[in-house]
């Protein structure tokens, strides 16, 4: 796959993850709450700071996502950085047998809380993949652009 093809796809998938981390992040702001109980239920980070990280995350979502659809420099990276936060997160309750809702789009049917923390997983993963193609693809496009102006 090359040129034209791989460029399109490489913008949609790019849509695609943005528009992932824009809902992410808005869904948690409209009830930081509830995501910080989340977030301490997982025991990682003191009292103190499990309100204002409530806040600053989902909005370091929302805000990466929105550089991400206007290709900002930086904005990929710092969805490659909260993805490993996020995989490195949901492993350690995967290994500590933590039934909590993973907090990934906001509260979700506690029924489902330690399933969730798996699939959640999976869905990073897939999401790390989206990122490592799109890496890869605009490696290609540089290199081939460099050969053209040669």
């Amino acid at each position: 796959m090359a040129g034209l093809p791989l460029l399109v796809l490489e913008r949609g998938v790019r849509l695609v993850l943005a528009g992932i981390f824009i809902y992410s992040g808005a869904i948690k702001l409209l009830d930081p709450a509830t995501f910080a109980e989340i977030i301490a239920g997982f025991g990682l980070l003191p009292d103190a700071l499990v309100a204002p990280v409530a806040i600053l995350l989902p909005f370091a979502e929302l805000v990466a996502g929105v550089g991400l659809v206007f290709a900002i420099p930086g904005s990929l990276s710092a969805i490659t950085a909260m993805l490993v936060l996020f995989i490195a997160v949901l492993g350690y309750g995967i290994h500590l047998g933590l039934d909590i809702d993973c907090g990934c789009f906001g509260p979700e049917d506690p029924e489902q809380a330690y399933k969730s923390l798996r699939s959640a997983l999976a869905r990073d993963a897939a999401m790390m993949a989206a990122v490592a193609f799109i890496y890869w693809s605009r490696g290609r496009f540089r290199l081939r652009a460099g050969r053209l102006i040669r």
